[in-house]
Parts: structure tokens; sequence; C-alpha cells
């Protein structure tokens, strides 16, 4: 895959620039990635995603390699935030960014099920 996929035909891995709701500014954008399958009650209407970060002081992060994308990059050392969850509607993201690898999502919802 090399073209970006519209944003109501997004799958698992796919990560997209969307607003940022742990900034101020409403015209920030953040990298979400997708961790819903197909099997979510409003698939392509909503997503299940979460957040993408440079920082390192987060333990918990699942850190990205350069073997953990499918398509594209995140263009700086990435890490997926268990905690950051969010469901973002189509019509919220702005732009595609890469698309990530099964395992690395499936590290980060085994962290997050680990903090119930």
């Amino acid at each position: 895959m090399s073209d970006r996929p519209p944003f109501d035909e997004l799958e698992r891995g796919h990560t997209v620039l969307a607003s940022d709701p742990f900034k101020p500014a409403s015209d920030t954008t953040r990298p979400w990635v997708v961790v819903n399958n197909d099997r979510h009650p409003f698939d392509r209407e909503q997503y299940v995603v979460m957040a993408l970060t440079t920082r390192t002081w987060y333990d918990e992060r699942v850190p990205l390699t350069d073997t953990d994308y499918r398509d594209r990059q995140a263009p700086r050392n990435s890490s997926i935030v268990p905690h950051a969850v969010a469901s973002l509607a189509p019509s919220l993201v702005t732009d595609y960014v890469c698309r990530i690898r099964d395992e690395p999502l499936d590290a980060a919802v085994d962290t997050l099920f680990e903090f119930q």
C-alpha cells in the first residue's frame, strides 16, 4: 500500500493525524493508531485508537522500530501510549501517516488490559 486509504475505510494499524485532546490549541494534531479490528460494533464509523508519542519518559510505552511498519513510517522515533485511548470519527482525521504491524499493536492492547 502506498496510497492513503479513505478515512472511512481505515483498518487496524493505520496511523493518522487527528485532533490532540492533550493540547490546549484546538488546531493541534497528533498521530493516532487504529487498534480495533473489524468486529468493532461501529467499524468505519468510529475507530478505537491509541496515541503515539516521541517522548521516552513513560516506561509503559511500546517503542516502534523500523521493522514495525507495514507502509511508510512515522517521521520520528515513536512509541504507542497504551493508556491514551480514544474513539475517533473519520471526520476528525486530517492526514494519513503510516501503517503499523500487528505485533506492537497487540503488545499495546495487552498493556492496556494490565491496567484493569
